[in-house]
């Protein structure tokens, strides 16, 4: 239902006359027409009404375009400028703000160069760890910077969404999905829903449920400033928008994991639960939360594909119909859990190389890196790579850090997450302590142990600039003094790249068994440790 005002008002704002410009480019939605005018854009609502969002009056429109507004200014305050009206001039033409009768409403933007969005540097292959890590810290401080919202979230919200991707998937995806495929994925979506319901509703009573982006995706993020930059959250749905804080973060998982980056999605993964390490409780339902955004990805594709009549349109769509439902069904598929150690002094590259296999060794998303430079400013509210006075390096302090590690990788693993633990294991005990946590969690362990010479470590720590480790020359030796070895664990010379090291374990831990992408199966990783 369109009203019949706001075709004189497209028409008008159509115009470059209107703005004082050359021209004007528009851009099209279901619920709302952008026209790009110099250096601004003008979001026009539609006179819509759906089932999740009413824009049929311009007072709705009015709300709805202050609403958005506040909402995006959370993330994007150089963006979200003001709120404009569409006024009728006494002589009867239109005009932008003035003294006449308001007849419609825009939302005016900063207008920025879509090349920047994160989508089209996925598609030129532009996107690196560095913007990932930065983009993990820009959501965790939006998602701390939020109050809760208990009324809604929690299973019974869950349960809603399964069921209707389940009705949608059924009613537009009919000719793409077979029944009984979609009947088993609403199958195991809600069993997944059930197994976790009491954790679905901890964490919607203890205020992990807040007013989100609700659309966090990669073409909702851009570069601004040199800064990855949050836009176009919901404004126009409290179901939508009210969701938890690890629902939100899901949507740009899947995203990258849609588009081949497990690489990228393991540092946000990773990156984020350094920042907010109180969400790793939630870890376990991230499956089920990816997954729902990817069978909701599969019946918009469909949608998409069954209203459009562009044949090479739709043949795109049907193809990304299909690969979302066949990753909504891939996400509940996952091996078993594995714990590996990696020791050795400073500087020998134990986080690098962490970094570097995570993504390999565990499912969708890899492992979990637990760094212990990293709890033990966890421990002391600090910022990852804030330093610490000497006084955080007691032995007191250090017994705390590594009870720290063990007990959350105790609990990651309990939650079906492949975890890494990274510290120095100078000492038997805590060698053997790691050890155990795989033993009581019965699963698989492995152990490596870096080694290098203090003329390659020396100069290695003298060089940190802007990292988790406080480590100096100084502190390597007092650790050369108090090392024991590491009886069992395997021994790697890191005195080669870390793609060479890379490659190495990998090999080594394929030969154990763990289910890994071996280097044969990861041509780039190979051809560096060829380098």
């Amino acid at each position: 239902m369109v009203d019949t005002p706001q075709q004189d008002v497209i028409a008008f704002l159509s115009q470059p006359e209107a703005y004082g410009v050359d021209s004007v480019q528009r851009v099209e939605t279901h619920a709302s027409v952008v026209f790009l005018a110099g250096g601004h854009a003008y979001k026009l609502k539609k006179a819509v009404r759906f089932s999740y969002l009413d824009y049929s009056t311009p007072e709705l429109r009015h709300a709805a375009c202050e609403k958005e507004l506040a909402i995006n200014r959370r993330t994007a305050p150089g963006l979200y400028l003001r709120v404009l009206p569409v006024c009728r001039a006494a002589s009867g033409g239109l005009t932008l703000g003035g003294d006449g009768t308001i007849v419609d409403w825009l939302l005016v933007m900063l207008r920025f160069d879509g090349s920047g969005q994160l989508d089209q540097l996925a598609k030129h292959g532009l996107l690196t760890t560095q913007i990932m890590r930065r983009l993990a810290d820009r959501i965790a401080e939006f998602h701390q910077s939020l109050a809760g919202e208990p009324d809604f979230g929690g299973p019974a919200a869950i349960a809603d969404i399964i069921v209707e991707n389940d009705g949608n998937l059924s009613r537009y995806g009919a000719d793409l999905f077979e029944a009984a495929a979609v009947t088993g994925l609403t199958r195991r979506s809600l069993d997944q829903a059930s197994r976790h319901e009491a954790l679905l509703h901890r964490r919607q009573r203890s205020d992990h449920v807040r007013r989100c982006h609700g659309d966090l995706h990669l073409a909702n993020i851009a570069m601004w400033h040199d800064e990855p930059t949050l836009f176009d959250a919901i404004e126009f749905s409290d179901r939508l928008a009210c969701v938890d804080v690890l629902y939100d973060l899901s949507f740009l998982l899947m995203d990258l994991l849609d588009r081949s980056h497990r690489d990228f999605a393991n540092a946000v993964f990773n990156r984020y639960l350094d920042r907010m390490p109180d969400e790793a409780d939630g870890v376990a339902l991230l499956p089920l939360f990816m997954s729902i955004h990817a069978a909701i990805r599969a019946h918009v594709q469909a949608a998409t594909a069954n209203g459009t009549s562009d044949a090479a349109a739709g043949l795109e769509a049907r193809r990304r119909a299909t690969a979302y439902f066949a990753l909504a069904d891939e996400l509940f598929r996952s091996p078993e859990p594995r714990l590996l150690a990696i020791g050795g002094v400073s500087g020998t590259g134990k986080s690098t190389l962490a970094a570097f296999l995570a993504p390999y060794v565990g499912p969708h998303l890899g492992a979990r890196v637990l760094r212990s430079d990293v709890i033990r400013k966890q421990l002391h509210g600090a910022a990852p790579e804030a330093p610490l006075p000497d006084g955080a390096y007691g032995p007191e302090q250090t017994a705390r850090v590594y009870e720290t590690l063990l007990t959350e990788a105790d609990r990651l693993l309990a939650a079906g997450c492949t975890v890494i633990v990274d510290a120095t294991f100078l000492d038997h005990a805590e060698q053997d302590a790691v050890r155990v946590v795989a033993q009581r969690r019965g699963v698989p362990f492995a152990a490596l142990w870096l080694e290098a010479a203090d003329a390659i470590l020396v100069p290695r720590l003298s060089a940190r600039v802007g990292d988790a480790s406080d480590a100096t020359p100084t502190v390597l030796a007092r650790q050369r003094r108090d090392e024991m070895g590491a009886p069992g664990w395997a021994a790697f010379t890191s005195d080669c790249s870390i793609p060479t090291l890379a490659f190495r374990t990998l090999r080594y831990l394929g030969r154990l068994g763990w289910p890994v992408q071996t280097p044969a199966e990861t041509p780039l990783l190979q051809a560096m440790a060829r380098a």
